[in-house]
């Protein structure tokens, strides 16, 4: 019987879509090139490893990308705005709590945007406790952040479910002896929990 429920933050509790705000910050014709240059780029994965700044990982960008120094710029600004709540997937999570379940966050996330979001959402205080890359210096889907959060909080894998929207993710959390769901929508939550005959 599944009696604790880790979930992932972006893209199942929290929106995190970052080409339609580039492509709302940028012209058309370097949307998809200022994009590849910030969010796909080896400084976005140091960053969730808390092993750079925000400010050098964008000074790194920058120097590598120097004809586009002032789109990169203003995509950094204020790129923490698009991390909004999903709101009926947190009324999910407020019931797992009140149905007794245990609830957790294990996530990629950057120093910087994890202060943020933790200060402007009052949804972290729902948590029973949680795991953030930056913290541990280990990235999903190493196994061993998987590990990190089982002995931290004495967790029986066998009676833990992870929610994340990335297969290899989720397959990874498997791999530990977890049981898994692939959130592919947003919406899916609470069809994708009633699964494995948790019904809100």
């Amino acid at each position: 019987m599944i009696k604790n429920v880790i979930f992932d933050i972006g893209n199942v509790l929290l929106d995190f879509n970052p080409k339609p705000y580039v492509a709302s910050k940028v012209a058309e014709e370097k949307a998809e090139e200022i994009y590849t240059n910030i969010f796909k780029s080896e400084e976005w994965a140091m960053l969730d490893r808390g092993t750079i700044s925000e400010e050098q990982a964008k000074i790194n960008i920058i120097n590598r990308n120097i004809e586009n120094e002032k789109l990169i710029n203003l995509v950094f600004e204020n790129w923490y705005d698009i991390l909004e709540p999903i709101e009926t997937n947190i009324e999910i999570l407020k019931k797992l709590k009140e149905n007794g379940y245990k609830v957790y966050y294990l996530s990629n996330f950057h120093l910087a945007a994890f202060e943020y979001v933790t200060k402007k959402h009052d949804l972290f205080g729902k948590f029973d406790g949680g795991i953030v890359s930056y913290k541990e210096k280990l990235l999903k889907p190493e196994k061993e952040i998987y590990e990190k959060i089982i002995n931290t909080y004495d967790l029986s894998p066998e009676e833990t479910v992870f929610v994340d929207d990335m297969k290899e993710n989720v397959e990874a959390s498997i791999r530990v002896g977890l049981k898994g769901i692939i959130l592919k929508e947003p919406k899916e939550l609470k069809r994708e929990l009633a699964k494995i005959n948790i019904n809100i």
